[in-house]
């Protein structure tokens, strides 16, 4: 059974306990309901379809969101919720992608999620699935992740292969430690990325920005939130 967007407050809190990192987790929540409500082509019956979208969490160290977006799209039971980050819980305070029902990767580590999203692209790319049409890869990055270099690799990389079933969804909920001149897009789009920039808390901006074309191009979408000390 599958729940609404009214019922995520309910679901997450259910998950207590310690090491929460509510805020981490607060800011992706729209974000992440907008994309696995109307845009991922993924469900619980194509978990193992060749032909899936993948959503890769790279902002691992606060999961909360994710799991209760998992749970109200039927991922797995909400009775798993409370157990959240406890010893026998398989939803830790990272996800793990053999325990989590849904995940692709595992993660919490900054600055991997990327990376793993272009080699995911790459990976398509070399079995002819990344057409029109074909899965697409989603990772959502906190801005504070852009502190890592790896991610600008990545970033350079994707703009210069085109990788057009890449896409990056940015929550910027201003946690980083160096500002960026011009703001985060701009770095995405020094790399030929196409780029938006949306109020992370508007559905419908979000889906505008999530559904837009970008022939030939992977696509940034920067989500801004409230800050992390609001």
């Amino acid at each position: 059974m599958t729940s609404t967007y009214t019922d995520l407050p309910r679901l997450m809190s259910l998950m207590t306990g310690d090491e929460k990192h509510g805020p981490a987790a607060t800011s992706t929540l729209d974000a992440l309901w907008v994309l696995y409500d109307r845009v991922l082509r993924v469900s619980p019956e194509s978990v193992d379809d060749p032909g899936r979208d993948r959503f890769l969490l790279s902002k691992g160290h606060g999961p909360m969101a994710y799991y209760a977006v998992l749970a109200a799209k039927g991922f797995f039971a909400d009775s798993l919720l409370p157990g959240f980050g406890s010893y026998d819980s398989p939803l830790g305070h990272h996800p793990d992608r053999v325990l989590v029902p849904g995940a692709e990767i595992s993660s919490g580590s900054l600055g991997h999620g990327l990376p793993l999203g272009v080699g995911t692209a790459l990976g398509l790319r070399a079995q002819g699935l990344d057409g029109d049409g074909g899965p697409a890869v989603w990772v959502l990055i906190g801005d504070a992740e852009l502190d890592e270099g790896s991610n600008h690799e990545a970033i350079a990389y994707a703009g210069a292969a085109g990788l057009e079933r890449l896409h990056v969804l940015v929550v910027d909920n201003a946690s980083a430690t160096y500002g960026r001149p011009g703001g985060i897009a701009s770095r995405f789009e020094a790399a030929g990325w196409s780029t938006a920039t949306v109020d992370g808390r508007d559905h419908d901006a979000l889906y505008g920005a999530f559904t837009a074309p970008h022939p030939g191009r992977p696509r940034a979408v920067v989500a801004r939130v409230e800050g992390k000390g609001a």
